[in-house]
């Protein structure tokens, strides 16, 4: 016979366990997870979670925007043609798919100055950003709408500028190779307490405002136009906290110590051809993996020192799309396969795969959760392994093209492609 006393007690392990678990959870609140390295301290749920559990699906609308995953909910949004165009922001129940609450304005499917493959993107291309202290979300729209919501109370506008009117903003230039302007890609970043925009106007090509009010606070001394990459990447350039971003034309190091917040520490030349230099840079130790495809068709590790920046090594393999990983000693990109490529050398380790244009993560028991081309997959990241050694994978019957990234935080990992078609898994094991 069950007592009372040994339900309560039956009651308490259950709820120690869930209690544990989420205190090992991570979320994944913004543009590459934590801290923007797509990294993050959880585990892969490898073995028992693995082939993981589909737990629902949903399409949000067209759109390369990533979703992100923090307190328990999923955040995403897309563009749907009904007659003038809308783009929606979504707040789903990260493990039931419940759609907690939904908020719309009204959004071209382009940019307003746009030019160029505009058959390749519709949609918000620029993952939105949460500040879990505040219970802020932020976003931003292709047509230059930075926006704050209040997470807490059911989606409610805090604030709002437009990045197009407020700073005068033009059509992007040539950078080689034809003209192309995708509108606005990067993704806001919470640093410091403000909120960090690549805006790319002559006041300053990145902005930083109040994340409360909207309010400008700075804005930084280099001001040539806007690059098309992810985001905004924090690197510690040896005592000093800076900030870097692949603009159109250059790699940009700037600082952020206050009373010289935006001043440029280095200005690498870098232009991409068709102006698609989209992959974020990757910083580790004072350096930045930059790659591209086109003209370029390599991935530089370039170091910056007190006497300037310095290029350690420069490699074919490259990535087109998809955003660099480094962890430990290993820089991780895809091109089609995933390659493994070493920190010191540039020399490739493994490659393996076929991906497409997709992305990766690393969790903390060395595995990299890996999505595109229709398949999730588990592969080892073991630092001693010369060769590719898929751990398991599953077909996510997403037809769409993956651009992108791949979010995982409390045991969900969230896959999304261009067409706005989503869904979540469960590695758990449970």
């Amino acid at each position: 016979m069950i007592t009372t006393r040994v339900l309560v007690a039956l009651a308490a392990a259950v709820l120690s366990a869930q209690l544990a678990f989420h205190a090992r959870a991570e979320d994944w609140p913004t543009w590459r997870g934590p801290n923007g390295t797509g990294i993050t301290s959880e585990r892969s749920g490898w073995p028992n979670g693995w082939p993981p559990k589909r737990l629902w699906g949903a399409n949000v609308g067209a759109g390369c925007t990533s979703p992100i995953i923090a307190a328990g909910s999923l955040f995403t949004m897309g563009w749907t043609n009904d007659g003038r165009g809308t783009d929606t922001i979504y707040c789903f129940d990260a493990a039931s798919g419940r759609e907690i609450w939904k908020q719309s304005y009204r959004c071209p499917r382009r940019g307003r100055v746009r030019i160029g493959d505009t058959d390749a993107y519709a949609g918000p291309l620029s993952t939105p950003t949460f500040d879990a202290a505040a219970g802020l979300l932020y976003t931003l729209s292709i047509d230059g709408d930075l926006r704050c919501w209040s997470a807490a109370d059911n989606g409610r506008l805090v604030w709002a500028v437009n990045l197009y009117e407020q700073f005068n903003v033009g059509q992007r230039p040539d950078s080689g190779g034809g003209q192309r302007d995708f509108g606005y890609c990067s993704a806001p970043l919470l640093y410091g307490g403000q909120l960090i925009v690549e805006v790319g106007a002559t006041a300053g090509t990145v902005i930083a405002f109040d994340k409360d009010t909207g309010r400008q606070l700075w804005a930084s001394e280099y001001n040539r136009p806007a690059g098309h990459s992810g985001g905004i990447v924090p690197i510690k350039i040896g005592k000093q906290q800076c900030l870097a971003l692949l603009t159109l034309f250059d790699l940009v190091v700037m600082l952020t110590d206050t009373g010289f917040e935006g001043k440029t520490v280095a200005a690498v030349h870098r232009p991409t051809h068709f102006a698609c230099n989209i992959p974020t840079p990757a910083a580790a130790d004072g350096c930045l993996a930059v790659t591209s495809g086109y003209n370029r068709h390599s991935t530089s590790l370039i170091e910056f020192t007190p006497a300037g920046p310095v290029e350690k090594w420069n490699a074919g393999q490259h990535a087109v799309v998809s955003s660099p990983v480094i962890f430990g000693k290993t820089i991780y990109l895809i091109n089609g396969a995933l390659n493994s490529l070493d920190l010191q050398t540039g020399q490739r380790r493994w490659s393996g795969g076929n991906f497409g244009h997709g992305s990766c993560l690393v969790t903390r028991d060395s595995k990299l959760v890996v999505f595109g081309n229709r398949r999730l997959a588990l592969v080892d990241a073991a630092p001693e392994l010369r060769e590719y050694r898929e751990l398991g994978q599953i077909d996510t019957g997403f037809a769409g093209t993956c651009y992108p990234h791949v979010a995982l935080s409390d045991g969900i990992i969230c896959c999304k492609d261009r067409d706005g078609n989503l869904a979540c898994f469960s590695v758990r094991g449970e």
